[in-house]
């Protein structure tokens, strides 16, 4: 059974994690009105990532031998404490710069190892023939939760300012935390004393080198729409810029409710290479951005590309996989994501500034095109990307 209580309940935790990361989307506006410029938006936020980036093998090694949900809880109790920490700087930036630094690299961690031990815990419980659709469908909560959490945010920060939008994320983590605490453990290691391969010789074997390249390429184009299309569309004087964001998500759900149980009867092998080239189609049209009918065209076409794209790849990464690994690997799932839209950030920014826009999003949609180009010649040379018929 794909929609039992546990994969329900969780997915309703996630919904409130995931709402409480994404306020933090607003965090560069604490940082302007406390005396920072861009760089410092850029080195605070860039601290979050490199902290989910550089913990992965850690955290990964953890949800395998500590166990999803215990994780999973740690991770919870983090995101619930953590922002209230944020309380404590007041000031100009440069006299806390330093500590705050150290607790955007915590937070970092503590997001990494939520969405890691998360989405470790549903791979274990969703049926492997509904692996697909399952993570898909799990996967909506963090679209929906992405959308609102912003919302919310800008919302209490207006009305309230910012000492309770720092209280904010915290109760919905506290809400994510009570919500799964009954949940059984999805996964306990009956010989925790054996001998495992290490995440770094995992992410190097050659059975997996594939997956590593494609979620790789996949974060280096989500870095350019979300990194880089509002100061594009403020450039172009595009008064609407939420409308990009309304019908990326929209997309996204859509194809999460039609696309799940196509992907699961035909194969991911067959999926991949056509997601690639709608996503990267996307976002080559806001080449020619001049109003909102490509930005809602593109929005559209980027999320329905995302919408097919993350679960197939998801998959792939975890099946055939045995239980006791799968924290790793999840890890290294996500790790290249990261990494590439870490990378992706910086050599776009360089891009943009050298060329302009147009030009950057250009190279992120060809760039992005390379995963079809890979996912292709690995079928034709006959490692095939694995699927298990349904």
């Amino acid at each position: 059974m794909l929609y039992s209580r546990a994969f329900l309940i969780m997915a309703l935790a996630n919904f409130f994690t995931m709402s409480s990361i994404s306020t933090f989307f607003l965090f560069p506006l604490f940082i302007t009105r406390h005396g920072g410029n861009k760089a410092d938006i850029g080195i605070m936020m860039a601290a979050f990532t490199i902290a989910s980036i550089v913990s992965r093998p850690w955290i990964s090694e953890m949800i395998d031998r500590l166990g999803r949900k215990k994780c999973y809880t740690l991770a919870c109790l983090v995101l619930s404490f953590l922002p209230l920490v944020y309380l404590l700087f007041k000031g100009d930036l440069s006299a806390f710069y330093v500590p705050l630094l150290v607790v955007r690299f915590i937070h970092g961690i503590g997001m990494a190892l939520a969405f890691t031990a998360v989405m470790t815990y549903i791979a274990d419980i969703i049926p492997k023939n509904r692996l697909n659709e399952g993570l898909g469908m799990f996967g909506v909560t963090a679209l929906v939760a992405l959308a609102i959490g912003p919302i919310i945010a800008e919302t209490v920060i207006r009305l309230f300012g910012f000492q309770i939008f720092f209280v904010m994320p915290g109760i919905l983590s506290l809400i994510g935390l009570l919500l799964h605490l009954p949940l059984a453990e999805s996964y306990i290691d009956a010989n925790p004393r054996r001998s495992s391969p290490s995440f770094f010789s995992m992410l190097t074997d050659k059975r997996r080198i594939l997956i590593v390249v494609l979620a790789f390429l996949f974060g280096f184009g989500l870095s350019s729409v979300f990194g880089f299309l509002t100061p594009y569309a403020e450039e172009k004087q595009l008064t609407f810029i939420s409308l990009f964001f309304i019908t990326y998500s929209t997309g996204a759900v859509a194809m999460r409710f039609f696309g799940g149980r196509l992907a699961d009867k035909v194969g991911e092998r067959r999926i991949v290479p056509h997601a690639f080239i709608i996503t990267s189609s996307g976002i080559g049209m806001l080449v020619f951005l001049s109003g909102d009918l490509i930005l809602i065209a593109s929005g559209l076409i980027c999320g329905s590309g995302h919408g097919l794209l993350y679960p197939c790849l998801n998959a792939i990464a975890l099946r055939n996989e045995p239980q006791e690994i799968r924290g790793k690997i999840m890890g290294i799932f996500t790790g290249s994501i990261d990494s590439g839209f870490f990378l992706g950030s910086i050599l776009l920014g360089y891009i943009g500034n050298w060329f302009g826009y147009p030009v950057l999003f250009l190279a992120a949609g060809l760039i992005l095109f390379l995963g079809f180009g890979v996912s292709r010649i690995q079928a034709n040379s006959g490692q095939a990307i694995p699927h298990v018929s349904s």
